[in-house]
């Protein structure tokens, strides 16, 4: 692909995992993450879907000021918080969804439609919820899923069926590819029931994959395969079983460009890179 100044040279991922005023690492405030996207908006920047980012990948031009913002695990809060913000400025995000965790149930408020909040709960909390016998205290429903999608806030991508890494749980190789094989088909199989169609996007648990994995998720038609890997550019001919993100923090709209500018500059983003990854 010839590159011209008006298309994309590499496309910056972002990943997001609550939008939450409870406080940890892995949560940005609803204040920020609105600051975030207005700043992205206000300065030109289009959010990609996955099909238009695997199309980048594959060769087709894309705006210069191109992102894509994924989401793992699929949080409720992503629907009270994330969701209005993103229909305001008319961003989308990719939603990596963990698809034996989601329930069925009314759809439940979000900010923005002056009615109570359902209460929302720290990363740590979170986790003791979805993996214990509450979790659609924390997690999304199908009915609110589907209410993204209407509103084109967000795609619905695999995260696996049950978040499990087999690597540690398995005693055998066998037998953590044959366990890794039954979760994604189930996953793959969940979302072409409940919303009619799965793609190949696949983001790997706490960002873990060996070749085993990668063999298996292209067994099962997962192609677009994404990483926990900050350190690399996302540039149209390299390899779509391993995509970079870079963890957004709960910090200014400014950081985020510089971040980004960071991430996608095709001269010092490789320097930069490398420096991250030099060893300590």
């Amino acid at each position: 692909m010839k590159t011209s100044h008006h298309t994309a040279d590499n496309i910056a991922v972002y990943m997001y995992h609550h939008i939450s005023d409870q406080p940890d690492s892995l949560s940005v405030t609803a204040r920020r993450f609105e600051q975030q996207i207005r700043g992205l908006a206000s300065d030109g920047y289009t959010s990609l879907g996955a099909e238009d980012f695997a199309a980048f990948m594959r060769g087709e031009p894309m705006p210069k000021k191109s992102v894509l913002i994924t989401f793992d695990d699929g949080y409720l809060d992503n629907w009270v918080y994330a969701h209005p913000v993103l229909q305001r400025y008319g961003f989308k995000a990719v939603l990596f969804t963990i698809t034996g965790l989601i329930g069925d149930g009314p759809v439940r408020p979000h900010a923005g439609q002056g009615k109570a909040l359902p209460a929302l709960y720290s990363h740590k909390e979170s986790k003791q919820r979805m993996f214990g016998p509450e979790p659609d205290s924390v997690m999304l429903r199908w009915e609110e899923i589907h209410e993204m999608l209407k509103a084109g806030t967000f795609e619905i991508h695999s995260h696996t069926h049950t978040h499990k890494r087999w690597d540690t749980l398995c005693s055998s190789v066998e037998e953590k590819t044959q366990r890794l094989h039954d979760d994604l088909l189930a996953s793959r199989d969940t979302l072409n029931r409940r919303l009619g169609r799965a793609s190949g996007h696949l983001c790997w648990p706490q960002g873990y994959f060996d070749a085993d994995y990668q063999r298996v998720a292209n067994t099962l038609g997962f192609d677009h395969l994404y990483t926990t890997d900050a350190y690399g550019q996302n540039k149209p001919g390299q390899n779509i079983s391993h995509i970079y993100r870079f963890a957004v923090r709960n910090r200014s709209d400014g950081w985020l460009r510089r971040r980004t500018w960071l991430a996608s500059h095709p001269t010092f983003g490789p320097l930069y890179n490398n420096w991250k990854r030099r060893p300590a």
